[in-house]
């Protein structure tokens, strides 16, 4: 006996929904950081970029102080989850006085170890009264930072570089956002130094109406390499009656051709559920900047703020999400200027 069309699809979606909820898992110990036990005052600390250096997991942690104004300061840890050694002042303070886009802060970085500068590329937005815009910053150690500046004009956020290049050129993503735009989405774009961009490009939309990502939507961590593709988690706002709620999903992109997206996950895989995720001074957020790959057991390490207010670890497994995401749907595609990019409602 044959399954009808509609039932073999009813199948495919209960797979997909049953291996989705078991993809991502905190950590027993969460909140891993939080304000109270900072080495100096500050209002909070959540957002956090991550890399593993030498044995040392390295964060770099977004703190607000009593201003309102954010920092960046570096955390590090033998195990990536316990006995936190941290800066005991601001390790990246803004600077205004030379980069006045920064007089209101530094906020939510992702670091990538670029191959062909061995080093970290640090993307991060920096606030001012014109706005969020992407800015980059150059680490070996994240003991000393070289600012390379503001690289995209304001209203512009959530931005990572990818490891390595694509032909002759570096390639970020971003997202840029429009006044007159009905949504936020997911933008790509190209370099030849890191400094100048262009040949920008949408690469995910929003989703209309009642979808869990429907009103705005941006890059998680960055991009992480796979032998399926570029794994991509981002963050899609639903407004409610009860305010905005920040959940996460997956896309695929491909290896060679970032423009490309070979598969995105219908379902949100993660949510907040928690009281540290539900209630903070952001109620109803996870947010995660960084993530890292034990090549060796093959777990990835999510570290995400909890309602703008703390910061918490889930882990998951790379085959795990692999098989989920192939799964998923392939998105439909429009042609635009002789190459396919996706396109969704």
């Amino acid at each position: 006996m044959h399954n009808s069309p509609e039932e073999h699809e009813m199948g495919r979606e209960s797979k997909v929904a049953n291996q989705c909820e078991e993809l991502f898992h905190r950590h027993d110990d969460n909140p891993i950081l939080t304000a109270h036990g900072w080495p100096y005052r500050v209002n909070t600390v959540f957002n956090a970029g991550a890399c593993q250096l030498g044995g040392e997991t390295v964060l770099l942690v977004r703190a607000e102080d009593r201003r309102g104004h954010s920092h960046l300061t570096v955390a590090r840890s033998n195990d990536g989850v316990s006995d936190w050694r941290i800066d005991s002042k601001p390790s990246f303070a803004p600077n205004p006085e030379n980069y006045p886009e920064e007089e209101w802060g530094v906020e939510d970085p992702r670091v990538t170890w670029v191959e062909d500068r061995s080093l970290w590329v640090i993307a991060y937005t920096s606030f001012s009264h014109s706005g969020p815009l992407v800015s980059l910053a150059e680490t070996r150690d994240f003991d000393t930072f070289s600012r390379l500046g503001p690289v995209m004009p304001p209203e512009d956020k959530d931005a990572a570089v990818f490891p390595r290049r694509f032909g002759n050129r570096y390639a970020m993503i971003h997202r840029p956002v429009s006044a007159s735009s009905s949504g936020a989405h997911i933008w790509l774009s190209f370099s030849p130094d890191l400094i100048h961009w262009g040949e920008h490009q949408l690469l995910l939309r929003t989703r209309r109406g009642a979808w869990w990502d429907a009103n705005r939507i941006g890059l998680g961590p960055p991009p992480l390499e796979t032998p399926e593709g570029w794994l991509i988690m981002y963050h899609g706002v639903r407004t409610t009656a009860g305010g905005c709620l920040y959940r996460l999903g997956l896309a695929l992109l491909d290896l060679d051709d970032p423009r490309r997206v070979l598969r995105r996950s219908d379902e949100w895989v993660f949510a907040p559920e928690t009281p540290y995720e539900r209630q903070g001074d952001v109620n109803g957020v996870v947010f995660p900047c960084g993530w890292i790959l034990d090549k060796h057991t093959n777990v990835i390490r999510v570290y995400y703020g909890g309602a703008d207010t703390c910061l918490a670890l889930a882990t998951a497994n790379l085959a795990d999400i692999s098989g989920y995401l192939c799964m998923c749907p392939v998105p439909k595609t429009r042609k635009r200027a002789g190459m396919t990019v996706s396109s969704e409602d």
